[in-house]
């Protein structure tokens, strides 16, 4: 095996092979093997979608109604909804599961993200079990937050089933949320890239949060926090409709901070997050600078798409493809504030740090290093201090 260290503080011992190893279990699969033992008696709320699966595929909500031990009384969903294929943003209707007739309500519908009383009136537990991708800008970490925030005054417990984070739990990236900036999108003072499970998380944000959950995290069997989720042993489900492979989910924490009203991100083609691009942009040129940029692990290439949903539906696009050459030597904020600092420099007329990349970045002090010039590399450098802050105060929520 090859021992790399990187500037940015993190060790990655390369070697796929070092890592392949039996099948792991995750949260739901050891709570499956312990016959729902917590949860016997209660009535139970579960926060899932469809893709939320045991080892050998069976649907949590399928397995938890036949289990016998305790009553499903309510389901809840995140965005997306229980089908996991309602489009980013969409709002998602409340309903009844067809299978099992348990109520199911959204999270994600306008203006209410949150359990209402009224959804918890018939639950004595909630078990929470999304799939995370490990970055900053992803909303179900954030239901889990307000989940917890609901259940603390209740006093209804919350059990979170672990799974790998699908870009490996070692690697922390990018600069901090300022809380000015904690959204849907974005919650917690957490870098772009946090290195954690969902389980680790929900410690996270309970403590430093001061939530008060009475949570409990079921853990995984048989991860390393070395590994990517092609090395677990688990089968790929897409975790939301435009996060179609494990190449989309390891640039997504650096391709989707450009995502704006004026910039598609490939929503509407067969690779989304891993291109941008508009009907004026300068792809040739980006390609160029991107490429002259030298950021590791990655290549670009100008490329012209006609995506097939908003921002410009049906229009031919210019931009730019991002091809992953070694996931263990890219830099995914270095990535996404590269192009940032390229779509400033090229299009000054047509891209601004707007309202939501604001979200996305997160941080005035980023933003003002980017409007001054500064290349990616700068804006990572000036901020590394509060990303290795970040690390300490995480270390203390690590279970593996």
């Amino acid at each position: 095996m090859t021992i790399s260290m990187y500037a940015r503080g993190v060790v990655l011992i390369l070697g796929a092979s070092s890592l392949l190893c039996a099948r792991v279990k995750t949260g739901l699969d050891v709570l499956v093997e312990q016959d729902f033992a917590p949860l016997a008696g209660k009535r139970v709320g579960v926060i899932a979608n469809q893709n939320t699966r045991t080892w050998d595929h069976r649907s949590i909500v399928s397995v938890m109604a036949k289990s016998g031990r305790f009553k499903l009384t309510a389901i809840f969903t995140p965005e997306h909804g229980f089908s996991g294929q309602g489009e980013a943003g969409e709002a998602i209707a409340s309903g009844k599961d067809a299978e099992t007739g348990v109520a199911i309500y959204s999270l994600y519908n306008r203006g209410s993200y949150r359990p209402t009383p009224e959804m918890l009136a018939k639950v004595d537990a909630l078990v929470y079990d999304l799939q995370d991708v490990g970055a900053r800008f992803y909303t179900y970490p954030v239901t889990l937050v307000y989940v917890m925030q609901a259940a603390a005054p209740a006093h209804i417990p919350v059990y979170v089933l672990d799974r790998p984070n699908p870009i490996n739990g070692v690697t922390v990236e990018g600069p901090v949320l300022e809380p000015k900036y904690n959204s849907m999108i974005g919650y917690g003072q957490r870098p772009f890239r946090h290195g954690m499970t969902i389980g680790e998380l929900a410690q996270f944000f309970n403590a430093e949060s001061r939530i008060g959950a009475d949570l409990h995290v079921v853990k995984m069997e048989g991860w390393d926090r070395r590994m990517w989720m092609d090395q677990t042993g688990l089968e790929w489900i897409n975790p939301s409709p435009n996060l179609r492979s494990l190449t989309a989910v390891i640039l997504y924490p650096g391709t989707c901070l450009v995502e704006n009203t004026v910039i598609s991100i490939g929503r509407g083609t067969d690779t989304p997050f891993q291109m941008m691009g508009a009907p004026w942009m300068k792809g040739l040129e980006l390609a160029d600078y991107l490429n002259g940029r030298a950021i590791p692990g990655v290549r670009f290439m100008a490329r012209r798409f006609t995506p097939s949903e908003a921002p410009y539906k049906g229009q031919e696009c210019s931009g730019v493809e991002v091809e992953l050459l070694n996931r263990d030597e890219l830099d995914t904020s270095r990535l996404g504030l590269e192009l940032l600092a390229a779509l400033l420099k090229f299009h000054p007329d047509k891209f601004t740090l707007d309202r939501k990349i604001m979200l996305l970045l997160g941080s005035d002090k980023a933003a003002e290093l980017l409007k001054a010039g500064k290349t990616g590399a700068e804006v990572e450098e000036a901020l590394a201090g509060e990303t290795e802050a970040f690390r300490k105060v995480r270390e203390k929520y690590l279970l593996y």
